[in-house]
């Protein structure tokens, strides 16, 4: 089947099977290119992807999943933490996209794309880091961001929480309200993605499952920023090539802990976007693809196959 987009169908739609039924959109693009892999972040979805990925097809081929228990990949019986979606996504590596790949990851699927690289470098070609979940300066967070992430941390208040929430606004407030989360004006968001994506939160069949993996996600992601010295190990250890790219206006990650994990890995670009937020490619899809195209161009010439 097909994903329509902006206006359009802008990729072709499937499960595959990773130790569970796992969603990807295959976007096509040039065949003589480098294969990019798209990985979305925490209550995430293929999605998130719809207005960056196809500014990146005439270069590239363009795949993005859902992690399991997010978009169109139900949750099952499978755990959903960081660490097992580092697994899912390296079988996605080694059983889907098939070669090297240019790994593009977004908030948490920025984490979960660093230590799949440290884990697999001989998977990875280069790494895209799209404000990432990572480890930075003590700082008061965000009053909504840190209120929001307290309650998903506690065992029975977050399941509590969701469960009250989804009976008390329907799925277009729901997406609505992430977007602002996440720095974007759902007025600059095309409509038909929006309805999209109110479509999938409608489309859920687990919808409790759904509630624990986002749980489950969420209370890893927090254990491994409250003592990061591994995924700072990590980051260390990465030989490929690194771009981060993070927005100064980041409510969620603070533009705070990217500057400290720039100039903690000095070899790594760093790019800072004035007025972006969380997502970019949402926000600022045109200029995030010229940036990580052009950065790309740059890179020494593709290795033979390892």
């Amino acid at each position: 089947m097909t994903d329509a987009g902006q206006d359009g169908p802008v990729g072709d739609s499937r499960i595959v099977d990773l130790g569970g039924p796992v969603h990807v959109v295959d976007h096509g693009g040039a065949e003589h290119g480098p294969t990019v892999v798209l990985v979305h972040g925490l209550g995430g979805s293929h999605l998130n992807w719809d207005l960056f990925a196809p500014l990146l097809t005439p270069h590239a081929r363009v795949l993005a999943l859902d992690l399991p228990g997010f978009g169109s990949s139900e949750p099952g019986t499978r755990r959903a933490t960081v660490q097992a979606n580092v697994a899912v996504l390296d079988r996605f590596l080694r059983e889907v996209a098939g070669t090297p790949v240019v790994l593009v990851g977004n908030s948490m699927g920025g984490m979960i794309s660093v230590l799949a690289t440290a884990a697999a470098p001989e998977l990875v070609r280069a790494l895209v880091l799209l404000d990432p979940a990572v480890p930075g300066p003590l700082r008061r967070p965000d009053p909504l961001v840190g209120l929001t992430f307290a309650t998903y941390a506690i065992p029975g208040v977050g399941e509590y929480a969701l469960r009250a929430r989804r009976l008390r606004v329907g799925p277009r407030t729901q997406v609505l309200d992430m977007l602002r989360l996440c720095g974007v004006d759902p007025a600059t968001v095309p409509a038909a993605l929006v309805d999209r994506s109110v479509a999938l939160v409608e489309q859920r069949r687990d919808v409790e499952g759904m509630d624990r993996a986002l749980l489950a996600a969420a209370r890893s992601l927090l254990r491994v920023l409250a003592d990061p010295r591994r995924y700072r190990e990590a980051m260390a250890a990465i030989e490929v090539p690194v771009l981060l790219v993070h927005g100064d206006r980041d409510r969620l990650v603070s533009v705070h802990n990217a500057r400290d994990v720039a100039a903690r890995n000095p070899g790594w670009r760093y790019v800072e976007l004035p007025g972006v937020g969380h997502t970019p490619q949402l926000e600022v899809p045109e200029e995030l693809a010229a940036l990580v195209l052009g950065w790309l161009a740059d890179l020494p010439s593709e290795p033979t196959a390892r």
